[in-house]
């Protein structure tokens, strides 16, 4: 049996994505963040040594990592479902979307979350001033402009049908959810990216991608 180590409003939502996709038997254990810190509970780091998640567990073996997961499940169970054919230019544009949710898109929109944070964390009076001022001009001068500058190619890479590797939804679309989800939260993308808003709304609609909400409980992301 599949195990989902689930970590509320994280990129796990993923996982249970995929797995309501492809119809399997899995069992969620929910781990939920600190309130204050917003960190995962220290139980998580027993599934694995950095404490993070997405995990799952299945038979004797522990897989960490969405695109890690992602293979495995698809490999082991997905009897070819939601990749493209191999060899083919699909396949291709399917590897490249599978590294860059992580490995391109999600390092600005972190940046982009911990900078606002560091505008109300309590701090002395003092230096409150001097954090805020850092913090904007961040935001202003880099992490903004790396944004607008991923969400414009994103916007101009969606295929004729809406998803990203070919005319099929495949999980290269599940994948890219997490960063596309984080970047309507914190910057909207209704107006100024119509298709990137138009294939949230697409993904949402999915039976599975409700029923994983329904698994994994609320999912603040969509808030």
């Amino acid at each position: 049996m599949i195990t989902v180590h689930h970590l509320n409003n994280s990129r796990s939502q993923r996982v249970l994505w995929l797995l309501e996709e492809l119809g399997l038997p899995y069992e969620v254990k929910r781990y939920q963040r600190d309130a204050h810190t917003m960190l995962a509970p220290p139980e998580l780091k027993r599934v694995h040594p950095l404490g993070k998640s997405p995990v799952i567990t299945e038979d004797d073996r522990t897989i960490a990592e969405s695109g890690a997961i992602i293979e495995y499940l698809l490999e082991r169970h997905g009897r070819g479902r939601l990749v493209p054919a191999p060899g083919t230019d699909d396949k291709l544009r399917y590897t490249y979307w599978l590294h860059y949710a992580e490995g391109s898109a999600m390092p600005p929109l972190l940046l982009k979350l911990v900078f606002s944070r560091i505008e109300s964390a309590p701090m002395p009076f003092f230096a409150k001033p001097v954090a805020k001022k850092i913090a904007r001009t961040g935001q202003k001068t880099f992490i903004d402009p790396q944004i607008q500058l991923h969400l414009d190619y994103l916007e101009g890479q969606l295929g004729p049908n809406g998803w990203f590797a070919g005319d099929e939804f495949t999980a290269a679309d599940i994948q890219m959810s997490f960063p596309l989800e984080a970047a309507a939260s914190r910057i909207g993308l209704e107006g100024t990216y119509p298709r990137l808003a138009a294939f949230l709304q697409r993904i949402h609609a999915r039976p599975a991608y409700q029923q994983a909400l329904d698994r994994g409980g609320a999912y603040d992301l969509l808030s």
